[in-house]
């Protein structure tokens, strides 16, 4: 499921540090943090034709990564929002549309890792892109177990969302080397945390199952299948599990905010039985798809 270039992309603009640029020109400095260590944060957004999905989440989560990393000067929500309209206006982008908001700690005065290096304030980034579903969530994905563990807050805290994406990219690249759709990452005690790009649940018997948020991304669309599950009275539990769990569920599927919600038809080989006399999965994307509307801002231009 190799993403593919979309000529409408050809002639966007991109919000960079203020201004707006043609895709050809939207450029950061080679001082730029990002650049010289993957020091940014960022986000990725969904426009629907009623809005952009969970904005304001998104925004409260931008926020809370840039004051964990002791970010300086940063952007206003409300000049952020602005920025992204600006894009979206600019781009004619109303539906089918995804936004990859970058925040770096910006330009330094010379190269080096000391952010008191840093002295010009933050840089935003906003690209939005013509683009669908990373998945296809009616075909579903295939994965494999990676060898590379995924972060714990001992190491890299990952309730910081982060650039520095080189372990999730190392374990993607083994899927690709293996022939799937993506990599189940373990946590550093063995149990499943998450896919390389996706958070992960399972069913057993009635009931729902998720990792523990401790060495994955507690995702905002994770969050909202667990509400979704509590609103239809559909046990939902967080706890510690293993391969072999996932090897026998009854359904196993992925969630996040390119790729809403997906099946995985197979892990490590071995298909997953998805024959739960409840279907919960169908119940619950059902369900999610009713949630859009009412977790969507509205565009203000």
């Amino acid at each position: 499921m190799l993403q593919k270039f979309n000529p409408k992309n050809a002639s966007i603009v991109v919000h960079v540090g203020g201004k707006l640029l043609p895709r050809d020109e939207a450029k950061i400095s080679v001082f730029d943090s990002a650049v010289q260590g993957g020091d940014a944060v960022w986000e990725g957004l969904r426009v629907y034709k009623e809005g952009i999905f969970c904005l304001d989440r998104h925004l409260e989560r931008l926020e809370a990564s840039a004051h964990a990393l002791a970010f300086e000067n940063i952007p206003d929500r409300n000049s952020i929002k602005r920025a992204i309209f600006e894009t979206l206006e600019a781009n004619e982008m109303r539906d089918e549309t995804h936004i990859r908001l970058t925040l770096t700690r910006g330009e330094k005065i010379t190269s080096g890792m000391d952010p008191r290096l840093n002295t010009k304030g933050c840089c935003l980034i906003v690209l939005a892109e013509w683009k669908p579903l990373v998945y296809n969530n009616e075909v579903g994905i295939r994965v494999i177990t990676s060898s590379q563990r995924r972060n714990g807050p001992q190491f890299l805290d990952s309730k910081i969302h982060h650039n520095n994406l080189l372990n999730n990219i190392i374990a993607k690249i083994q899927a690709n080397i293996a022939g799937v759709d993506a990599a189940l990452m373990l946590d550093h005690n063995g149990f499943v945390s998450e896919l390389n790009d996706t958070n992960i649940f399972m069913t057993s018997k009635g009931k729902v199952y998720t990792p523990h948020a401790d060495a994955c991304l507690p995702g905002i669309t994770r969050e909202i299948v667990i509400k979704i599950c509590n609103d239809l009275s559909i046990p939902v539990e967080e706890k510690n599990l293993s391969l072999t769990e996932f090897y026998c569920a009854d359904e196993v599927f992925a969630c996040g905010t390119m790729g809403e919600l997906t099946p995985v038809r197979e892990i490590d080989g071995r298909k997953v039985i998805n024959q739960s006399a409840l279907n919960l999965y169908e119940k619950i994307i059902r369900h999610f798809h009713n949630f859009i509307p009412h977790y969507a801002e509205q565009l203000s231009f």
